[in-house]
């Protein structure tokens, strides 16, 4: 297979990275490695607040989906911090989990150009300094001019529970193992935060 773009990773940035490629006309492969958690948010189903409303509205500016999505899946909407002074306001969103990942999930796949993948990404294919695609754990390989990486915390993601560690997702997900250790392979550093 060939593509203008393959996005690793099917989260809040891997869906704002396929669609905004796909909107400048782009061909676009989105590999996720369950296609029923494309757009899925996070343990903490809000969009805005204090610390991140400021990147929701860039996004937004910019034509994103993560606050469209919001504005309609949206169970609480509140302003933070009222009682302080205007600089320190914070639009923030409470979001239906499902509805929000549901919405994504369907504006992704129906988006002209967009190919969704369910599929783990094992490697990225180099060509002298050149990434130019991704092979899949199917051995399937899928040739690209640009290949970005959003794989979040199931890049190597460890489960901690007491003094055992043992490799997994989110909530009973496995994790993306083979594909950074070819990124260690390949000499890149990657470190794990608790």
């Amino acid at each position: 297979m060939r593509t203008d773009l393959v996005v690793v990773g099917g989260g809040h940035a891997g869906c704002e990275a396929a669609a905004a490629a796909a909107r400048m006309g782009a061909s676009v492969v989105l590999v996720s490695l369950h296609r029923h958690t494309v757009g899925q948010m996070p343990c903490n189903p809000a969009i805005g607040g204090i610390g991140k409303g400021h990147l929701v509205a860039e996004i937004d500016a910019l034509g994103g989906l993560q606050g469209w999505a919001a504005d309609r899946t949206g169970i609480q909407f509140r302003t933070l911090n009222q009682s302080r002074g205007p600089a320190v306001w914070g639009p923030r969103a409470q979001c239906d989990k499902e509805a929000y990942a549901l919405l994504l999930r369907r504006v992704i796949e129906g988006l002209p150009g967009v190919t969704l993948v369910e599929e783990e990404v094992e490697g990225l294919r180099i060509d002298g300094e050149r990434v130019c695609g991704v092979e899949l754990g199917g051995g399937e390989i899928i040739d690209a001019g640009v290949v970005i990486l959003t794989t979040g915390t199931f890049l190597g993601g460890l489960l901690h529970t007491g003094d055992d560690r043992q490799p997994g997702g989110r909530l009973g997900e496995r994790p993306s193992t083979k594909l950074g250790a070819s990124l260690g392979a390949l000499g890149f550093e990657l470190r794990r935060f608790k």
